[in-house]
C-alpha cells in the first residue's frame, strides 16, 4: 500500500479524490471475492505500469513475476479502443479473451477496476458516460455473467442502466421503493413463518432470506415479456440456504406441499448447472392470499458460488491454477473460435454467440451431458466432442433414430453420431452450425482443401512453364524459392495456383519474352483464339471459361480445341493423362457475352434480392436464371447464371457483390 500510495502521489480522480482511493477499491473489491494474495496485489499495483514511471522489472523485484504479469495483462487490455463495436475495431475483442485467457485473474482485476470506475462515472461529461456505459454493457457484464460473478454483473448492469436510460431507471426505482415494503411485509408475516413451519416438520434446517431484483433485471423482464412493471412478481424472492443436495430436494417438496406450484417454473439447475458453474434449484408457488413467489433452494457451497463464480473455486498450489473445468472448456472454446476467425464480422458472431446464447443440453451415449448454444445441430455435437469425429461426420441418430444433420438439438436429447473415415466436411454445413468452434473447424478444413487444391495447380503450371522454358523443373524450383523466399516447395506451389506468382513474372525472371520465343515456340505453346480462323473450337462447358482467365485448350477428336478455364476441375485430369494435347492459350478482345455461374450466401433480409440485382444491372452485367433457397439458419443461398463481357467484369460484379 505504501508503495502504491508513493508512485500515484500528487495524481487526482475526477471526483477530486486522491488516485490511491481508486487501487484501493479495487482491492477492496477482489478481497471481497476471496481472491488470492497476488491478485489482491495486482489490484492494488494494477495503474501503475500505465499512469506513473514505474517499469515492469521493478515491479517483478518487488512483487515477483506473478504479479508483474497480471498488472502488465490489465495494463494491455486498458489500452484497448472500444469505441466503435461495430467496425473493424472488433479485432480488440481478440485481445481481450486472449489477454483474459493466459491467466484469467487478468479480468477479475479489470471487472473490479470497471466496477469503480462506473461507480465514479458522473464525474465524467454526459458523453464519455454513455459510451463507457455501453461499453461495460455489451463487454464487461457478460463476460462477469459467464464467470459467474453475480454481484459485479448486477451492479456493473444497474449502473449502466442509470447512465443509458436515466428515464426508466427511475421510474424502476421509484417503482420499486414503493412496493417493496409492502412486498416485505408480506414475505415476513404470511410466507416465511409459513415455509419455515413446514421445513421444521420436516426437520430440514434451513436458513431462509429473500433478495431483492436488481432494477436493470426487473426492466428487462418486463420489455422481454411485454408486461407493466406491475406485473413483474419477483421484485423480491425467496431464497433457501440447506447443507446438503439431498436437503435442496427435500426442501423443494416441501414447498410444493405448502403452496400451489406455478406450471412451467420449475427449472433444475443442480441436476444441469449452467456453464458459469451456478447451480439452484428456481420454482414459483403461489402463496397465501393468492400472491407469486419465486423459490431458490441451495447448499452453502452453491450459494457462495452463485454470488462469487469462479472466484469461489480460486486457489494456488505449488504455482499451478486449480481450475474448474466448465469454465476452462469455455475459454478453450472462446480461444479457439478466435484465433480461427480472420474475418472481423466473423469474430464479433463468434463471441456474441459464446457470450450471449442461450444453452440445450444434451446426452452422449454414455450419458454425460452437453451444454450447446441454443439452434445447435449434430454437427455442432460432434466437434464439441473432438475435431475429428466432426471432420468425418456422416450422419446422426437422436434418441435412437436417424435424423438430418441440420436438425436442431433439444434438450434432453441423446445423440449419436456415426462416423466414416472417407467423409469430409461440406461447404453446405456452415448454412446450419451455430457454434464457433464447428465453424472455425469447417472452415479450416476447407482452406486446408483448396490450399491442397493450389498446391496441384501450381504444380502443373510449373511442369508447363518448365517446358515452355525448356529447362528443367528442378533448375525452375530453385530459381523462383530464391526470388519468393517461399519456405518449401509446397508453398511456391500454391502461389502459382493462385497466381500470386504469375507467369510472365516467372518469365521476365528468365529473361524469356514473347519477342524471343520463336514462332514455333507461339503456336506450339500458345494459340490466340482471335487466329485460329476456320480452326473448329468451342468453349467448355464444364467450367464456362471467360475472355481474361487463364485458360488452356485440349485437343478434342471430332471438337477440335476445347477451351477449358485453369481453375477446371477436369484440366488436372487432362494435363495428367494427356500433357501433349493440352496447350495454353491467349484470349483476344472480345465484344460478346458470355455465362458464368455465381453462388451467394447472405443473410435472408426484406430487400437482399432486390439489392443484388440491381447492383449486377448497374453493373452491365445480365441476369438470365437465378434461384433462391431459404435456410433455418436465417441465410438465403442464391445461385445465378450470369452474361459478363470478360473475367475483369465478372471479377468487379463478384467485389461489389461482396460488400452488401
Amino acid at each position: 500500500v505504501e508503495f502504491v500510495e508513493k508512485k500515484h502521489e500528487g495524481q487526482y480522480r475526477k471526483s477530486g479524490e486522491p488516485y490511491v482511493v481508486h487501487p484501493l477499491e479495487v482491492a477492496l473489491t477482489l478481497a471481497e471475492l476471496n481472491m488470492d494474495s497476488e491478485t489482491i496485489m495486482a489490484g492494488l499495483l494494477h495503474d501503475v505500469l500505465e499512469d506513473t514511471q514505474t517499469t515492469y522489472e521493478e515491479l517483478v523485484n518487488l512483487f515477483g513475476k506473478e504479479v508483474a504479469d497480471i498488472v502488465e495483462g490489465v495494463t494491455k487490455l486498458s489500452k484497448i479502443n472500444f469505441k466503435d463495436i461495430e467496425s473493424h475495431k472488433v479485432e480488440n475483442y481478440r485481445k481481450l479473451i486472449l489477454a483474459f485467457s493466459k491467466d484469467i485473474r487478468v479480468v477479475f482485476v479489470k471487472l473490479a477496476d470497471r466496477l469503480h470506475n462506473m461507480k465514479t462515472l458522473h464525474y465524467l461529461p454526459k458523453e464519455k458516460q454513455v459510451r463507457i456505459a455501453k461499453e461495460t454493457l455489451e463487454i464487461y457484464v457478460p463476460i462477469a455473467n459467464r464467470l459467474g460473478l453475480w454481484r459485479i454483473k448486477t451492479e456493473l448492469e444497474d449502473l449502466c442502466f442509470m447512465f443509458l436510460y436515466p428515464k426508466e431507471y427511475e421510474e424502476v426505482k421509484s417503482f420499486v421503493g414503493k412496493t417493496r415494503k409492502e412486498l416485505e411485509e408480506y414475505l415476513k408475516k404470511y410466507f416465511i413463518p409459513k415455509l419455515k413451519e413446514e421445513l421444521s416438520k420436516a426437520n430440514i434446517k434451513a436458513h431462509i432470506t429473500y433478495r431483492p431484483k436488481h432494477l436493470y433485471g426487473i426492466w428487462q423482464k418486463s420489455i422481454r415479456k411485454g408486461i407493466s412493471l406491475r406485473d413483474v412478481h419477483d421484485i423480491l424472492g425467496v431464497r433457501i440456504i440447506v447443507d446438503t443436495v439431498k436437503d435442496c430436494y427435500l426442501a423443494l417438496g416441501v414447498v410444493h406441499s405448502a403452496f400451489t406450484p406455478v406450471p412451467g417454473k420449475f427449472d433444475d439447475y443442480i441436476s444441469l448447472p449452467k456453464p458459469n458453474l451456478y447451480q439452484s434449484l428456481h420454482t414459483a408457488v403461489i402463496g397465501p392470499k393468492g400472491k407469486m413467489v419465486e423459490v431458490q433452494i441451495r447448499t452453502w457451497e452453491m450459494h457462495e458460488r452463485a454470488e462469487k463464480g469462479i472466484a469461489a473455486h480460486w486457489a494456488y498450489k505449488e504455482g499451478k491454477t486449480v481450475k474448474e473445468s466448465g469454465i476452462y472448456a469455455w475459454l478453450r472454446s472462446l480461444v479457439e473460435s478466435i484465433q480461427g476467425s480472420k474475418n472481423p464480422q466473423d469474430l464479433l458472431e463468434s463471441l456474441r454467440l459464446e457470450l450471449f446464447s442461450e444453452e440445450v443440453f444434451v446426452f452422449t451415449p454414455k450419458g454425460d451431458i452437453v451444454v450447446l448454444p441454443k439452434g445447435a445441430t449434430p454437427v455442432d455435437f460432434a466437434y464439441h466432442i473432438h475435431t475429428d469425429i466432426g471432420n468425418h461426420c456422416a450422419g446422426a441418430k437422436v434418441n435412437g433414430r436417424i435424423v438430418p444433420l441440420n436438425y436442431r438439438l433439444q434438450n434432453g436429447d441423446m445423440v449419436e453420431i456415426l462416423t466414416n473415415p472417407n467423409k469430409k466436411p461440406n461447404p453446405e454445413w456452415l448454412s446450419f452450425v451455430v457454434t464457433s468452434k464447428a465453424k472455425s473447424r469447417i472452415k479450416a478444413y476447407l482452406k486446408e482443401l483448396e490450399r491442397e487444391r493450389l498446391k496441384e495447380l501450381g504444380r502443373e503450371r510449373l511442369e508447363l512453364i518448365s517446358k515452355r522454358l525448356n529447362l528443367s523443373k528442378e533448375s525452375v524450383v530453385k530459381k523462383l524459392l530464391e526470388y519468393t523466399r517461399a519456405k518449401s516447395e509446397e508453398e511456391l506451389f500454391v502461389l502459382l495456383g493462385d497466381g500470386k506468382l504469375s507467369k510472365e513474372k516467372v518469365y521476365s525472371l528468365f529473361r524469356v519474352s514473347e519477342k524471343q520465343k520463336s514462332q514455333e515456340d507461339r503456336v506450339q505453346e500458345s494459340i490466340d483464339l482471335e487466329g485460329l480462323g476456320s480452326v473448329l473450337h468451342e468453349l467448355a462447358s464444364c467450367c464456362n471459361p471467360i475472355p481474361g482467365e487463364e485458360a488452356y485448350g485440349v485437343v478434342s477428336r471430332g471438337k477440335g480445341l476445347v477451351v477449358h478455364s485453369a481453375e477446371c476441375p477436369n484440366l488436372s485430369y487432362l494435363l495428367k493423362h494427356f500433357p501433349e494435347k493440352v496447350f495454353e492459350v491467349k484470349w483476344s478482345r472480345s465484344e460478346g457475352l458470355y455465362p458464368v455461374s455465381l453462388r451467394l450466401v447472405v443473410s435472408d433480409r426484406i430487400g437482399i434480392l432486390a439489392e443484388i440485382t440491381s447492383t449486377i444491372a448497374k453493373l452491365g452485367a445480365n441476369i438470365t436464371e437465378a434461384r433462391t433457397k431459404s435456410l433455418p439458419s436465417g441465410q438465403a443461398v442464391m445461385d445465378f447464371t450470369l452474361q459478363v463481357k470478360d473475367y475483369q467484369h465478372y471479377a468487379k460484379v463478384k467485389e461489389s457483390l461482396s460488400t452488401l
